[in-house]
């Protein structure tokens, strides 16, 4: 009897967020930079490699790689001698990983840079590995190499369309195959990640840009990593003058980033009802105007700022100078983690959005007209774990910004401990109820995070109680915290 192929499917996407420490299989093979093309060629004929790594003396710091393709192209083609030294022919500026990056980041990182290998490093710099495109690809059977060629591939907005139809689709399909929702809502962001970058790549070149750095930032769910399978777009421009008039700059970058919003519109992700995108003026800032803007938020708590402070504060690099994003964050944390008023209110704004229980630890219901006798897992359910951990991140200093990661990186700070992996099951429970939801729902907004608690079956019911009591217990270490 043949063995059903929806383990199978579940076991290869599992796979694929697993950490790279976890691929690497043997020692990395290398030669040092004096090495000559055929010395370097033999090693390979003889470890059966299609590639090898240039390091220092010590084998332990990379320099640069030497693959098959750079023997065709560079060596052979082209009719040089075997006897060129090979950091004359070498790929040199290697992209490096640390152990803990997931295959699906590698993979998006290697979509987005057309790589074939990322070399694994540690906190040193120090070589551990290397993970081919292929040691990816092999790891799954579910069309994830299909999807993420075709956004590569593709050349217009139909094309970009018929992508995130297959994103959906491949979601629905894993969702129905028992895949966590950890991992899907990690694989939904990814994909629509590689979306986003090849929207932005393919409208870049209609327009004339300034020459100056600028990055496309992710907010809100897309900036934590949890998107699910109903959403709107958040994101933002930061970008660096570098000496010129920002307002002129940010004139020109305006009708690109329209023309981005509204592809990504017609591919699905509906344009932001609250005007939280970069083709919004006020949302396509230099460095310097975020940090003014970040900054009066939490010197001036009002409630509009507390708002925005819980899409904003959750931002991430997608395109450009990531470098742009990373010293807004640092300069966020250290803002941030001093500003207990500031933080302080952020909690009494978040105790504002209890989970829906009871006294008698049954469910309660907020009279909604249109969706009676239903809970908001979004508003209600989620909501308050996203709250918590955003709050805990930037007392903390965790520059992480997924929900998971971030009451992690505080677990030790927070005296939470080993509570930290139940409260984080509780939350994936409710994410995983969402997607089942929206699912069934076929793609209609109405509703999209509202059930019916008598409409789940008996364990569900318990677990989802039990959910919401882990979500308790974590605005009760935030009432702890600020004296509430």
């Amino acid at each position: 009897m043949e063995e059903s192929p929806r383990p199978a499917a579940k076991t290869d996407i599992q796979a694929m967020y697993s950490p790279l420490g976890s691929l690497i299989r043997r020692q990395p093979v290398t030669v040092p930079l004096d090495a000559t093309v055929r010395q370097a060629i033999a090693i390979m004929d003889e470890k059966r490699i299609g590639s090898i790594i240039v390091a220092d003396e010590s084998g332990r710091l990379p320099l640069g790689i030497f693959t098959l393709r750079d023997l065709l192209h560079r060596v052979a083609l082209p009719g040089c001698t075997l006897d060129l030294p090979i950091a004359s022919v070498m790929t040199a500026g290697v992209i490096t990983v640390k152990p803990q990056t997931t295959a699906y980041q590698a993979a998006l990182i290697m979509g987005r840079r057309g790589l074939r290998h990322l070399l694994v490093v540690d906190e040193a710099g120090g070589l551990l590995g290397i993970v081919s495109q292929n040691d990816l690809f092999a790891l799954q059977r579910t069309g994830l190499n299909d999807v993420t060629g075709n956004i590569r591939e593709a050349r217009d907005l139909a094309a970009l369309q018929a992508c995130s139809r297959d994103i959906r689709s491949m979601a629905a399909t894993l969702l129905g195959q028992g895949v966590a929702a950890d991992q899907l809502t990690h694989l939904i962001s990814t994909l629509n990640d590689l979306l986003t970058l090849r929207i932005i790549e393919l409208t870049h070149d209609e327009f004339e840009l300034p020459q100056v750095k600028w990055c496309w930032v992710a907010l809100g769910s897309e900036g934590r990593y949890e998107q699910t399978l109903s959403t709107d777009q958040d994101n933002g421009i930061i970008f660096d003058p570098d000496g010129a008039d920002a307002e002129a700059l940010r004139r020109l970058l305006l009708p690109f980033a329209d023309s981005v919003n509204r592809k990504l519109d017609a591919c699905g992700f509906p344009l932001c009802k609250g005007g939280i995108m970069a083709g919004n003026p006020e949302w396509c800032l230099s460095l310097e105007e975020w940090r003014g803007k970040f900054a009066r938020w939490i010197q001036t708590p009002e409630p509009k700022a507390l708002l925005n402070a819980s899409i904003f504060f959750d931002f991430r690099p997608l395109y450009g100078d990531e470098e742009l994003s990373h010293s807004l964050r640092e300069w966020l944390l250290e803002a941030s983690g001093k500003a207990t008023l500031f933080l302080r209110l952020m909690t009494e704004n978040a105790l504002q959005c209890q989970p829906p229980l009871g006294l008698i630890r049954d469910f309660t219901f907020d009279n909604n007209k249109e969706f009676p006798h239903t809970i908001d897992l979004k508003m209600h359910g989620s909501r308050p774990f996203v709250d918590a951990a955003r709050i805990f991140a930037l007392a903390n200093g965790v520059a992480v910004t997924s929900t998971a990661q971030r009451l992690r990186g505080a677990a030790e700070a927070t005296s939470l401990g080993a509570d930290i992996e139940a409260m984080i099951d509780g939350f994936y429970f409710i994410q995983q109820l969402r997607l089942r939801h929206q699912q069934g729902l076929k793609g209609e907004e109405a509703g999209a995070n509202r059930i019916d608690p008598d409409a789940l079956n008996e364990l569900d019911r318990f677990i989802l109680k039990e959910a919401f009591r882990q979500a308790r217990k974590l605005q009760d270490k935030l009432k702890l915290d600020y004296r509430l």
